[in-house]
């Protein structure tokens, strides 16, 4: 039996990619960064977010 991935916190994913919190807040309303609503919370699978790093969604568009 598999155990289910937990979810994670905007504060989680931040400190997992180096990054301040804003910048994962833009992230998300860019709709680039995969992040599920639970309420008032943002929350996330760590593979997911992975998943999106390295299909190049963290890098800059300018």
């Amino acid at each position: 039996m598999t155990t289910a991935e937990p979810w994670a916190s905007v504060e989680d994913v931040a400190k997992r990619l180096g990054v301040a919190k804003d910048s994962v807040y833009r992230w998300i309303e860019a709709r680039k960064l995969p992040a599920h609503r639970i309420g008032r919370l943002w929350k996330f699978k760590l593979s997911e977010v992975d998943e999106w790093v390295r299909a190049g969604g963290a890098q800059e568009d300018d």
